[in-house]
């Protein structure tokens, strides 16, 4: 089953994603298997990464949840907020 995984960072929290970046893509990479596609939101200008957009296929909502729990970025407090929605791949077909 297919999971939207949205998360936006704290304000000013650039620091913090860059000190936790290369963790956070190697805990992404112990997955790929599970990875239909993932990566940063961006400011309206471009100029800084605000969250991240992942879509990762798990059995179910709880494994998600202990997912996005053990990020490295959620360990050390990146994110605002975290939004965990079963999502249905419509395109491509």
């Amino acid at each position: 089953m297919l999971f939207a995984i949205f998360c936006t960072d704290k304000p000013n929290s650039s620091a913090i994603r860059a000190a936790n970046r290369a963790d956070h893509l190697d805990y992404v990479r112990g997955v790929i298997d599970r990875v239909v596609m993932a990566g940063p939101t961006q400011s309206d200008d471009l100029s800084a990464m605000n969250g991240s957009l992942l879509i990762m296929d798990f059995s179910d909502k709880t494994q998600a949840e202990d997912f996005a729990a053990h990020d490295p970025y959620a360990k050390a407090g990146l994110f605002e907020s975290v939004v965990i929605r079963p999502w249905k791949q419509v395109f491509p077909e």
